[in-house]
C-alpha cells in the first residue's frame, strides 16, 4: 500500500466533517449549557444592573460639592444616611451632604458619584449617619459608579448563535433572566471494541486474553468531546455478529464507533460489515499511529471503525472523529491549535506516512520560544505515553529526518480549539 493509495489526514477530517450536520436544536437549563453551543440568539429580560450602584464602600455624593477641595483646604460634609445593599436611600441630599453607601447598593438619585473610605477623614463619630467627613481632593462625576445597563440593555441580545457558553455566561446570562436557552442537541455516541481475545476490566484475563480498554479511552474522549458516550458489549471477532451490533446501534445512535478490527487480516471485519450494510467512503490514512481508519454511512448514521492499537484509535478519534463530533454540535473551531516548537532530540523518520510523536511541550529557556521533547517509546499499544504527553509532535510526510533544534509543528491536546495561539 502507498501513499498514494491513502488519504491525507486534511482530505480524511475533510471528509467525515463534511458528512456532519449540526444537531436538532434542544431546550436546556442554563448550567446543562455549559460548554455548549448557543444556537438561537438570547435576549436580557432588563437592564443589568437595573440601577446605579456603588462599585466600593464609600460615601455618594454630588461631584460639585468637593469640587475645590484640596489638602489644604479640605471639604466637610455631613452624612445624612447610610446605605446598604438591597436598601434604597429615599431622601433627598441636601446641601453640603453625603450618604454612606456599601458596595452595591443603589446609587441615591441626586448623587453623581462614590468616594472610598479611605480617602475620606472622620471629623467625629464613626462615619455613619450625623457625622462630619472631610474630603481632602475633588472627584469626578461618575467616579466609582456603575450605572444602569452597563452590562446589558433591557432586549439586547447578550449571547448570539454560534457561541460557546462557559461558567461566567451562565452568570451573564442568569442576571439577564435567562433560565434555559436554546442549544445544539449533544450526540449520542455508540462504542463497541471488537476482538475475541478482550475481556471486561473488571476480569482478570485468562491465557491469550487482554483487559478491554480502548472502549473506555474513546467513551472518555468522547464525553470530552462534549457528546454523550454509551459503551455497548465487546463484540467477538465474527462478521455476523460484528454487522448486527453496527446495524443495530445505527438506528439508536447518532454515531457508531467501533475499535478494532480496522486492518486487513483475517478476523478483521469492519470495512466489510459498513461496504455491505452502508456506504464505505474511507479505509486509509496517510499518518502514523493509525493508518486503518474506517468511515461510512450505515442507515444515514455515521459508522468511525478506529484501530485497535491504543495510540492508534486515540490519534484517530483526535484527529478525524472529533472535529466531527463538534461539528455536529454547532462548534465554529474544530481542530486542535497547533504551535511551532523546536526539537530537542534528533529524530530519523524512517516512515514516510506524516508521524504524529506523543511528545511534551515546555516553555525553552528564553521563556519565549517552545520546545518539544518526544516520548522515548512511540509503541502504538500504549496508552501511559499519552497520559504523560501534552501534545503531538509532527514530522510531515516524506523521509527527512529532523535534528535536535528544527522547528516542528505540535499539535496541542489540552487547550481548546476556540484558542487561537
Amino acid at each position: 500500500m502507498t501513499a498514494q493509495d491513502m488519504l491525507s489526514l486534511e482530505d480524511a477530517r475533510s471528509l467525515v466533517t463534511g458528512r456532519m450536520r449540526p444537531m436538532p436544536v434542544e431546550r436546556a437549563g442554563v448550567l446543562e449549557a455549559v460548554g455548549r453551543v448557543c444556537a438561537r440568539e438570547v435576549r436580557s429580560d432588563m437592564d443589568v444592573s437595573p440601577f446605579a450602584h456603588s462599585a466600593m464602600d464609600g460615601f455618594a455624593l454630588r461631584a460639585g460639592e468637593v469640587a475645590g477641595a484640596s489638602e489644604d483646604a479640605p471639604v466637610t460634609l455631613k452624612v445624612a444616611g447610610a446605605i446598604g445593599a438591597g436598601d434604597v436611600f429615599d431622601g433627598a441630599i441636601g446641601a453640603g451632604e453625603c450618604v454612606r453607601i456599601m458596595t452595591g447598593a443603589c446609587l441615591p438619585s441626586d448623587a453623581d458619584s462614590v468616594v472610598k473610605y479611605e480617602v475620606v477623614d472622620y471629623l467625629g463619630g464613626d462615619g455613619g449617619p450625623g457625622s462630619q467627613v472631610a474630603f481632602a481632593a475633588p472627584t469626578k462625576v461618575g467616579s466609582n459608579v456603575r450605572p444602569a445597563g452597563e452590562e446589558a440593555k433591557a432586549g439586547e441580545v447578550v449571547v448570539r448563535p454560534g457561541e460557546v457558553i462557559s461558567c461566567a455566561g451562565v452568570g451573564y446570562l442568569a442576571s439577564c433572566g435567562a433560565l434555559e436557552i436554546d442549544v445544539h442537541a449533544r450526540p449520542r455516541v455508540a462504542v463497541m471494541a471488537t476482538g475475541s481475545e478482550l475481556v471486561p476490566p473488571s476480569e482478570v484475563p485468562g491465557p491469550g486474553h487482554i483487559r478491554e480498554s480502548n472502549a473506555y479511552a474513546i467513551a472518555a474522549c468522547i464525553k470530552a468531546a462534549g457528546a454523550e458516550p454509551a459503551m455497548l458489549p465487546i463484540v467477538r471477532d465474527d462478521y455476523d455478529a460484528l454487522a448486527q451490533a453496527v446495524v443495530s446501534a445505527a438506528k439508536e445512535y447518532d454515531f457508531v464507533i467501533t475499535t478494532g478490527g480496522a486492518a486487513n487480516g483475517d478476523f478483521d471485519f469492519i470495512k466489510k460489515v459498513v461496504e455491505n450494510e452502508g456506504e464505505l467512503l474511507m479505509t486509509l490514512v496517510n499518518m502514523r499511529p493509525g493508518k486503518a481508519q474506517t468511515f461510512g454511512i450505515v442507515g444515514g448514521t455515521p459508522v468511525f471503525g478506529l484501530p485497535g492499537n491504543p495510540a492508534a484509535a486515540y490519534c484517530g478519534f483526535e484527529m478525524i472523529v472529533r472535529p466531527a463530533l463538534r461539528r455536529m454540535q454547532g462548534f465554529a473551531h474544530l481542530q486542535h491549535p497547533s504551535v511551532k516548537a523546536r526539537l530537542t532530540c534528533d529524530m530519523k523518520k524512517r516512515d514516510p506516512r506524516r508521524i504524529l510523536l506523543r511528545s511534551t511541550l515546555t516553555k525553552a529557556a528564553n521563556g519565549e520560544d517552545f520546545e518539544v521533547t518526544p516520548a522515548k517509546n512511540q509503541s502504538s499499544g500504549l496508552f501511559g505515553v499519552i497520559q504523560r504527553s501534552n501534545c503531538m509532535a509532527v514530522l510531515p510526510e516524506g523521509l527527512e529526518s529532523k535534528q535536535a533544534g528544527d522547528e516542528v509543528e505540535c499539535i496541542l491536546l489540552d487547550v481548546p480549539e476556540e484558542i487561537e495561539l
